[in-house]
This record gives C-alpha cells, sequence and structure tokens, in this order.
C-alpha cells in the first residue's frame, strides 16, 4: 500500500488544530492508502504544544515536531519534508483555507503521473482589496525581472512525491521562497485551482512585516535585475552630472553668474538619496552571502515526535 504524509506548519493555531487534524483524517480514512498527518510546531506560544501532544497519543496517524524557537513558516515547512517518509508529501496550512476536501485529487493527479500538483489559488474569500493587489502586482513585477516563472496565486498547498523531496533537502540555502525553489525544479507538474475558504478561526499570523520580508526572500533569491538596475542608473546619474558640469563650465566661460543652485540641490538630494537606496539593494545582497557563509543549521528542534526517536 502506497503511504502519504501531510506536512502542516503551525504557530499558534489551538482554535484551528484539533478541526484541522479531524477533517484530514476523515479524508484520509476514506482512502486505500496508508498515511501520516506530521504537524511542525513552530515556535508556538498559546496551547498548540499541548493540543498537539494530546492528538498525538489519540490518534495514531498523528506526530508532531516542536522547533525550538520560531523559524518561519518556510523553515517550518523544510522541517516538515526534512523528516516526512512517505510516496508522497502533501503540505498545507493548517487554518482551512487549504481544503483538505482536495487532497483526494491532488492523489488523483500524482497517480496520473504527475510529480508535482502545485494548487493555485484564485481568490480567498473575504480577503482585503490591499491584499488582492499587491499580490497581484507583486508576482508580475517577480515574473518580470526573475529568470524563473513564479505562478501567480501559487500557495504552499502542493504534493510532491518522493524523488522531487529527495531533491528538495539538496538545496541548503537559509533565505527560502519554496514557491519559486519547487517551479526552478522542473519535473512533472500539474496545476489545480481553488478558492481559498476563510480562516476556520482565529486570525492570520503573516503580519505585513513578515509579508514585506518573505517579498524580498522571492525577489532576491530570483533575480540579479536589482543589481544590474543599480548598475543602469549609476550610469544615468554620471551622465546626467557630466551635462551640468558642463552646463556650469558654459555659463563661467560667458562671465555669468552660475544660476540654479536650487536646481544644483535637488539633484545632489536625487542622485545621493538614489545612491542610498542601491546600496541597500547590495547590502541586501550581501547580508544574505554572509548568512550563507556562516553555514548554520536552517532550524533546531526542541522536541521530536516520540514516534520518531524522543526528545533531542
Amino acid at each position: 500500500m502506497k503511504s502519504v504524509a501531510i506536512v502542516v506548519p503551525v504557530y499558534n493555531e489551538e482554535d484551528n488544530i484539533e478541526h484541522f487534524a479531524a477533517s484530514a483524517s476523515k479524508v484520509m480514512d476514506a482512502l486505500s492508502y496508508e498515511y501520516e498527518i506530521l504537524f511542525v510546531d513552530d515556535g508556538s506560544k498559546d496551547k498548540s504544544r499541548e493540543i498537539l501532544l494530546k492528538l498525538e497519543r489519540e490518534n495514531p496517524h498523528i506526530s508532531a515536531i516542536f522547533l525550538a524557537r520560531n523559524f518561519g513558516h518556510q523553515l517550518a515547512l523544510t522541517c516538515g519534508l526534512d523528516h516526512a517518509d512517505a510516496d508522497a508529501v502533501i503540505t498545507m496550512d493548517g487554518d482551512m483555507q487549504h481544503p483538505p476536501e482536495l487532497i483526494p485529487k491532488l492523489i488523483s493527479m500524482w497517480e496520473d503521473g504527475y510529480e508535482v500538483v502545485q494548487t493555485i489559488r484564485e481568490t480567498t474569500e473575504g480577503v482585503s482589496f490591499f491584499k488582492k493587489t499587491t499580490s497581484k502586482y507583486y508576482y508580475s513585477l517577480l515574473n518580470a525581472i526573475s529568470d524563473v516563472p513564479i505562478q501567480p496565486g501559487g500557495s504552499d498547498f502542493r504534493l510532491m512525491d518522493r524523488k522531487v523531496v529527495e531533491a528538495f533537502r539538496l538545496y541548503p540555502e537559509h533565505a527560502r521562497f519554496i514557491r519559486g525553489m519547487i517551479g526552478a525544479m522542473g519535473f512533472r507538474q500539474a496545476k489545480l485551482s481553488f478558492v481559498a475558504p476563510p480562516r476556520f478561526a482565529g486570525v492570520s499570523k503573516f503580519s505585513i512585516r513578515k509579508m514585506a520580508h518573505f517579498a524580498m526572500d522571492g525577489i532576491l533569491a530570483y533575480s540579479s535585475v536589482p543589481l544590474r538596475w543599480a548598475f543602469y542608473m549609476g550610469i544615468f546619474s554620471g551622465f546626467c552630472s557630466l551635462i551640468l558640469l558642463i552646463h556650469v563650465f558654459y555659463e563661467t566661460w560667458l562671465g555669468n553668474a552660475v544660476a540654479g543652485w536650487a536646481t544644483i540641490t535637488v539633484c545632489i538630494l536625487f542622485f545621493g538619496g538614489m545612491q542610498m537606496v542601491f546600496l541597500g539593494i547590495i547590502g541586501e545582497y550581501i547580508g544574505r552571502i554572509f548568512e550563507e557563509t556562516k553555514r548554520r543549521p536552517l532550524y533546531l528542534i526542541g522536541k521530536e515526535a516520540k514516534k520518531r526517536g524522543g526528545e533531542t
């Protein structure tokens, strides 16, 4: 009998965990597969830990890994993929916005020969206009500057064959944009569209700051275009400065007072500001290089599932 593992990162989801576990178990019990639901607790500060330990004792199909602190959604997903041992692995969130009812369809498409089945979120019920608009234009920008096509509306709700998971484990980088990583890996991929329902309970833990950091990871991980823009803008700034210098020399040669000091001041402030922006872009790339050279572990496990060896 083939096996399926469902990897679910959670952070302060005490109101959702039991409902998700019951829904996913009901779906999987109706299928002819061995299965495991592997929760990865990303340093929750609520009662998520106690709930997961209780579910682990009561349900032989459920296990949990507890990270030593909050490492972020992408690294929690990575931890789950590193520890999942099944013929196919499904990653999804535990707030019910990734409907468990779609799991049979994902598995069916996998059985048809697809090695990655990527879900595409057409929209989210009740999502704000701001989030919908920024997401749309972010993916447009990302695809315009990246060599790797990123599917707009792509989510971390996907199925991967064992060979894809093993290939994914070869990627050691810290700043992770898993949607881009999976898309860049290749393999035979299929897409499945869905409309995300509202959260079952609670509010999203993905703050604006976290979304901005995640967006920056996506841009810097798959494009060097910002650095190229900095180079082109440097050339443009130098050219404008040369024209302005020739103008000053010409006015001086005519014996006229050099006019336009306000213009010169504005130009200095503008180009000085541009230089600071592009130095910041370069700094972001250098900072990521610095993080990678330290070769620190991606995550630390505070307590592993008892089925997997007890505390670490």
